[in-house]
C-alpha cells in the first residue's frame, strides 16, 4: 500500500493512503492545541485534495481532549470535513477511560450527522475495515 506522510512530530504522525483514500493518523500522547487544530486541518485537505472519503483515528495514546479542542472540531472542523467527502471513520480509542468518554461524545455528534463510525482495538483491523467499507455497506 503506497502511503504518504503528511505530518510526522512528537504528538502525531499523519498519513495518507494514496491508494485506499484513507487519512489516518496515530497519536503518540497528549496533543497541544496547536499540533491537534494542524494535523486535523491537514487530514481535512488531503480529503479535498484526493477525493477520499474515510478516516483512521488511532487515539490509544491521547488520555483526553480538552473540551476546546472539541468543541472546534464539532462547531469549525467536521462541519467542512463532512462537506469536504468524509464518510467513513475507524476509531482506535483511548487507553484512559476519560479519553474514551470523550471520543464516544465525538463519535455520537458525528453520527447524529451522517458519519458511519466503527471502534476497534487493532489499527490493522480498523485499516482493513475502512479499506473495505464502500463495498460492503452504503454510504450514511
Amino acid at each position: 500500500m503506497a502511503t504518504q506522510v503528511l505530518i510526522d512530530n512528537p504528538y502525531v504522525t499523519l498519513w495518507f493512503h494514496t491508494d485506499s483514500k484513507i487519512v489516518h493518523h496515530q497519536m503518540h500522547k497528549f496533543i497541544v492545541e496547536s499540533v491537534f487544530r494542524d494535523f486535523l486541518e491537514a487530514g481535512m485537505q488531503a480529503m479535498k485534495q484526493y477525493g477520499a472519503c474515510k478516516w483512521l483515528s488511532d487515539d490509544r495514546k491521547n488520555p483526553v481532549l480538552a473540551q476546546t479542542l472539541h468543541d472546534w472540531a464539532r462547531d469549525s472542523w467536521f462541519p467542512r470535513t463532512r462537506d469536504a467527502g468524509w464518510k467513513y471513520w475507524a476509531i482506535v480509542a483511548p487507553e484512559e477511560e476519560l479519553g474514551q468518554w470523550t471520543m464516544q461524545r465525538a463519535v455520537d455528534d458525528y453520527r447524529a450527522q451522517g458519519i458511519t463510525a466503527k471502534y476497534f482495538k487493532d489499527p490493522d483491523e480498523a485499516l482493513s475495515w475502512l479499506q473495505g467499507v464502500d463495498l460492503i455497506e452504503p454510504a450514511a
